[in-house]
């Protein structure tokens, strides 16, 4: 017999993340308790019980010059870390957007640049799990170019950051030397070595 869920209860209740503990039986028949953090606003909501992998956020993998030469990036402070780390463009997504709107939307807010996304097959949209270790949390990415000129004006308050337009020699300094999220440092690499005119061919 494999692991059962007993029971959930919320025990935080915050704007954008809550912690639930989860009650659950083990394959030994012993009773356990997991935590788990989730941007769900209720047990209802939790992806344990929709069943549902709807993405809460979108990640915007974007190109940029007329060379396609160039990655948009992020240099973000986390106060997770209490340090500046480089990530990829993202946002939440909000109820009724697609991925390319929010994809769009966030770009715009975070780098004051337009976005014009690329159309592929719904398997390269298809959102996957951050930390499936701590939270339920799944994003999906979009994928397209970057125009237009660098903008800080739509930032929140709570938002520190500066966006890089990285090269491929930055992009090779900055993941010898600095932090970088697990998904934007697949992406450098990605693009760091590819060899194909088209830097998306990947995903045509």
């Amino acid at each position: 017999m494999g692991n059962q869920i007993l029971s959930i209860e919320k025990t935080t209740d915050n704007r954008f993340l809550n912690m639930y503990n989860l009650h659950y039986e083990n394959k030994a028949g012993r009773e356990k308790l997991y935590y788990i953090a989730s941007r769900g606003k209720d047990i209802s909501a939790l992806k344990i019980s929709t069943r549902k992998n709807n993405p809460d956020g979108v990640i915007i993998y974007s190109i940029y010059g007329e060379k396609r030469d160039r990655m948009v990036l992020v240099r973000q402070y986390r106060v997770s870390i209490d340090d500046y780390i480089y990530e990829l463009p993202a946002g939440l997504v909000d109820e009724g957007e697609t991925y390319a709107e929010a994809g769009a939307r966030e770009l715009k807010e975070e780098t004051g640049l337009d976005f014009e996304p690329l159309k592929v097959d719904e398997m390269y949209h298809k959102p996957f799990f951050t930390t499936i270790g701590m939270t339920d949390e799944s994003c999906a990415t979009v994928y397209g170019y970057a125009t237009g000129t660098v903008s800080r004006e739509g930032l929140e308050e709570s938002e520190q950051l500066e966006v890089v337009l990285a090269d491929r020699a930055e992009i090779r300094r900055i993941l010898k030397e600095e932090n970088v999220s697990m998904n934007c440092g697949y992406l450098m690499m990605h693009f760091l070595h590819h060899t194909e005119e088209d830097p998306f061919y990947f995903v045509r």
